[in-house]
């Protein structure tokens, strides 16, 4: 089975990406729900949309911060939800 990545990532606005994987399926997630109901420091910064928008593609995931203060299992992603 081949390695599945994030081939491309935008944002849809409202705290949520449009994914395209390496399988060519196309998924929307809603990140900013995940952040509301798992309020942390670390997170809270990314309801601001523009630092939201801030994300980067690093080994084919997508993740926010320096640090990757902000990142999702591929599988989760790909299912379009995370939890």
């Amino acid at each position: 089975m081949e390695r599945l990545y994030i081939k491309s990532a935008t944002d849809a606005g409202n705290l949520t990406v449009n994914l395209l994987f390496s399988d060519n399926t196309a998924q929307t997630v809603d990140i900013g729900e995940f952040i509301r109901l798992h309020p942390h420091p670390q997170y809270n910064k990314y309801l601001d949309p523009r630092k939201f928008s801030r994300f980067t593609l690093e080994n084919g995931n997508i993740v926010w911060g320096k640090n990757w203060d902000l990142i999702f299992p591929i599988e989760q992603l790909h299912a379009g939800t995370v939890v």
